[in-house]
């Protein structure tokens, strides 16, 4: 796939409509509504300002959450949850909706970038339409949440083609949602010119640049629950990497593969015989497939729990690894240590739990001075690197978990593939 694609600074915008695909999928207090955390918010605004500084009439879209686009979608999924269907009102929907409205993201991004942002109450309704029509120059509106719109999931053309009426332009700036071919996403690129934002230029710049052409040694740290989760990253960067590193619930897949007692720590036992090809592949191609030598163990899954350092091979059955062991972190800071380049996607244990976080502190801090390309692929081990302090010693902090991990696959990401080649 070519990822060399043209950027908002590739093509005129001055006094253009711009349709901009941002993630503001931002975490919210349950009870609230407040925003807990903007960093989304803020990874968009060097693409905003730039668009408006062009005189630019900007109008984002975004999806916030998973709503219920339609009634009976939502009385299926409360009746899931065990609520009686026939107690629902069409006003219990309605409220199910607010909750998820953008219009917090508008309040917040109104502050960030210290203009009014114009709130439309619907998608293509008429209000965003009317809206749309008038918005002038140096203008930012925010339509309603994308996936009030039954049609945005399945990339409807019509929802498209509505959305893109609004605009002149097509740009997209939220990488954490290009793996998905949504109206919004990929849709709209059918009826109008599309070019990436500065977020998704960075991202492809970075991680297609370390995929392409990396700065060897390229050293893969994968970690996290399920070998299930990483079969197509593993298999892929068995092609690409010169070490990979396993850490994670997803070892112990790996270390019963090769003939050892994982106790009740965690299994996929329908994986084994995939793990077997993996460590052959690895043998094949000689790429240095590194497991950890001992692991933290403990007779329950809590965070009290009494930490128990074990040989990977041989944890006690009424044991469960939780963390890699203090010669498993030897060796893994030991493989950083002369890196050009590492990607790391997954922590090396159940970090939330302080007494099994060492593990991953101890990659996070051997990435922080190795002196290599560091790329961290969103999702936990993104949280990680941020909890833990580190964020601001890697290279690059991938803003799309499941977006990252797919392009770590090779997998084609069809909010990318639809944008205009340079």
């Amino acid at each position: 796939m070519n990822y060399n694609k043209k950027t908002v600074k590739d093509i005129d915008v001055a006094g253009k409509k711009v349709l901009l695909r941002c993630d503001f999928n931002v975490p919210q207090d349950k009870a609230t509504g407040a925003i807990t955390d903007d960093k989304r918010i803020r990874a968009a605004l060097p693409t905003i300002q730039y668009l408006l500084d062009q005189g630019a009439a900007v109008i984002a879209c975004s999806h916030l959450g998973k709503p219920n686009a339609t009634f009976d979608s939502f009385v299926k999924k409360q009746a899931e949850k065990g609520k009686d269907p026939a107690a629902l009102t069409e006003e219990d929907w309605k409220k199910s909706l607010k909750k998820l409205s953008l219009a917090p993201v508008a309040q917040r991004l109104s502050e960030l970038l210290g203009k009014p942002v114009i709130m439309a109450a619907d998608v293509v309704g008429p209000d965003a339409t009317a809206k749309a029509a008038a918005l002038q120059p140096g203008q930012i509106m925010l339509l309603e949440n994308t996936r009030f719109e039954k049609g945005e999931t399945k990339n409807d053309p019509e929802l498209a083609k509505k959305m893109a009426s609004m605009a002149d332009v097509y740009v997209s700036d939220a990488f954490g949602a290009v793996h998905r071919a949504h109206a919004s996403t990929a849709g709209v690129a059918d009826y109008l010119p599309a070019v990436s934002g500065f977020l998704i230029q960075k991202e492809l710049e970075i991680i297609g640049g370390a995929l392409a052409d990396p700065k060897r040694p390229l050293v893969a740290i994968l970690g996290g629950s399920k070998v299930s989760s990483k079969i197509g990253v593993i298999n892929n960067l068995l092609n690409i990497a010169d070490t990979i590193i396993i850490g994670g619930g997803m070892t112990y897949t790996f270390i019963k593969a090769m003939g050892g007692s994982v106790g009740k720590s965690l299994l996929e036992a329908d994986w084994l015989d995939y793990c077997k090809e993996m460590i052959q592949k690895a043998k094949d191609k000689g790429v240095k497939l590194l497991l950890p030598e001992d692991s933290v163990c403990a007779k329950e899954f809590s965070a009290d729990a009494q930490p128990v350092t074990v040989d990977s091979m041989n944890i006690p059955d009424d044991m469960m690894g939780m963390d890699i062991g203090p010669k498993a972190i030897a060796a893994y800071a030991d493989a950083v240590k002369d890196a050009g380049t590492v990607i790391w996607n997954g922590p090396m244990g159940v970090f939330e739990f302080p007494a099994f976080a060492a593990g991953t502190k101890a990659v996070a801090e051997a990435l922080s001075h190795c002196g290599a390309i560091t790329i961290i692929g969103g999702g936990d081990s993104a949280a990680a690197v941020q909890q833990l302090g580190y964020a601001d010693k890697m290279t690059h902090i991938s803003t799309g978990g499941g977006a990252s991990l797919e392009f770590m696959e090779g997998k084609e990401l069809p909010g990318v593939a639809c944008l205009l080649d340079k």
